[in-house]
């Protein structure tokens, strides 16, 4: 088989436990400090959490439910795997810290279980909380994901996101510092941004030192403010094509730190759920698709990568 162009994080993992690992998406019963008012009440123009929270989650109850609901879905398709207990609903390290140490530690304890990917938003971590994960980092594989969305401040403020991208640079240094893996989700294709300033901020993003790169593609989903703009004003939404955003990607993957590991490059939200772009592609297909455009190009993950950018002090 050919040597894949871009660095793959299913391959780490398969050379970090010697096997497939699965993550198993959790609902800790967390919020979000811009849903409860400290910084805002309806979250983000875009977000819409029922979207992509599995039905599991919502129906199965405590941690240890939710991994059994889910080991039995994926257990039923892989054998043999191992998993990571993915808390994905809503700001998850946005709780007191003994509440944090319960969820987190109830999930290392289930059976199978290898490590925690904890998905948060910049502005919800302190000193204190990342001391703590640090130490379950030393055992355990464990991730901070960070949703970042975009570098560009006018774009954040526009989609009521509450953080600025100095935050999120900030959150970033400070997690990977104490030696927990760090990953960054970006959004493609929101309001304001163009094709040169979302490959200029994914080029600034990457010269952190970011473990993992989560990307997708704006959608358009039912029930968020954006849906409501975007029936009324289309014309301010510029959403992709399928081969549009293929090329877009390939670009963006020449542009990124060589050493980053990428997770996936599209989102797939229910057809219940979502409104536009309509492209029918699968995660594998789509991600055959970049392997295949990449080949035909010749190019590379960081073919134009630029110098790495230390943190500050």
């Amino acid at each position: 088989m050919e040597e894949k162009r871009y660095r793959d994080l299913a391959r780490f993992f398969r050379q970090q436990f010697g096997e497939r690992v699965q993550k198993l998406s959790l609902d800790g019963g967390f919020s979000c400090p811009n849903r409860d008012g400290a910084k805002g009440r309806g979250g983000c123009t875009y977000c819409n959490n029922e979207s992509f929270n599995p039905a599991y989650c919502r129906e199965a109850g405590s941690i240890t439910a939710q991994l059994q609901e889910g080991v039995r879905f994926f257990g039923a398709k892989y054998k043999g795997q191992r998993y990571l207990a993915y808390f994905q609903a809503y700001s998850n390290t946005y709780a007191p810290l003994e509440v944090l140490k319960a969820r987190y530690e109830e999930a290392l304890a289930f059976p199978g279980v290898v490590g925690l990917v904890i998905a948060t938003r910049p502005d919800a971590v302190t000193g204190e909380i990342l001391d703590y994960i640090a130490t379950l980092a030393k055992e355990r594989y464990v991730c901070i994901e960070y949703g970042v969305e975009s570098v560009n401040e006018e774009v954040l403020r526009s989609i009521r996101r509450g953080h600025t991208y100095q935050e999120a640079e900030q959150a970033i240094c400070l997690t990977a510092e104490r030696g927990i893996y760090t990953g960054a989700h970006l959004i493609f294709g929101l309001p304001g941004e163009t094709p040169e300033s979302m490959l200029e901020g994914v080029s600034t993003l990457t010269r952190l030192p970011l473990h993992v790169l989560k990307l997708h593609q704006l959608q358009i989903i039912a029930g968020t403010p954006m849906a409501e703009v975007w029936r009324e004003h289309p014309e301010q939404f510029r959403l992709y094509t399928e081969e549009e955003y293929l090329d877009f990607i390939v670009q963006v993957i020449e542009r990124i730190h060589p050493d980053l590991y990428l997770e996936r490059f599209v989102n797939q939200a229910p057809a219940d759920w979502l409104l536009a772009p309509k492209w029918g592609a699968k995660n594998h297909e789509f991600t055959a698709k970049v392997e295949k455009r990449l080949r035909e190009a010749d190019s590379w993950q960081g073919k134009f990568f630029s110098s790495f950018l230390a943190c500050s002090d």
